[in-house]
């Protein structure tokens, strides 16, 4: 069930994306020079906090807009709602949402999903990577 949730929580912050993307949307700044966050961050945020929440109300949870959602879990949802949120206020299409799991301090899966370009990237501990529906493998080539 961790999986699909992860899965869930990436495609709900992806919607969002596409909804605000080319379009009218707020931008404040946060510290820094060249650190955005829009409606968009904000609203893909929700979503998949929202979709984790339904699933597993007591996990702990750390987003980059909201900072840390602490509750006493094993488990931590690591979120970058919009990655890439320069692209995407100048309607660049390379940006992406991020999603990743930990269980006691150790990754164990997570997804990157740039629905504007149609790739969905997620790898699991033990189990491999994708991209969509294709399996991911280590180059054989010994030299470039």
């Amino acid at each position: 069930m961790l999986k699909s949730t992860l899965l869930k929580a990436t495609e709900a912050g992806a919607k969002e994306l596409q909804r605000f993307f080319n379009g009218d949307f707020k931008i404040t700044n946060k510290e820094g020079i060249n650190n955005p966050v829009t409606e968009a961050d904000l609203a893909a945020e929700k979503a998949i906090v929202a979709a984790i929440k339904t699933d597993y109300p007591d996990h702990f949870i750390l987003s980059e807009e909201a900072g840390e959602l602490k509750m006493d879990s094993e488990y931590k949802w690591i979120i970058d709602p919009i990655d890439g949120t320069i692209n995407f206020a100048n309607a660049i299409p390379i940006c992406c949402v991020s999603v990743g799991l930990e269980h006691n301090g150790v990754l164990i899966m997570g997804a990157v999903y740039n629905p504007l370009m149609d790739e969905f990237f997620f790898a699991q501990k033990g189990a491999g990577a994708w991209l969509n529906d294709k399996q991911l493998f280590v180059s054989k080539k010994r030299r470039c």
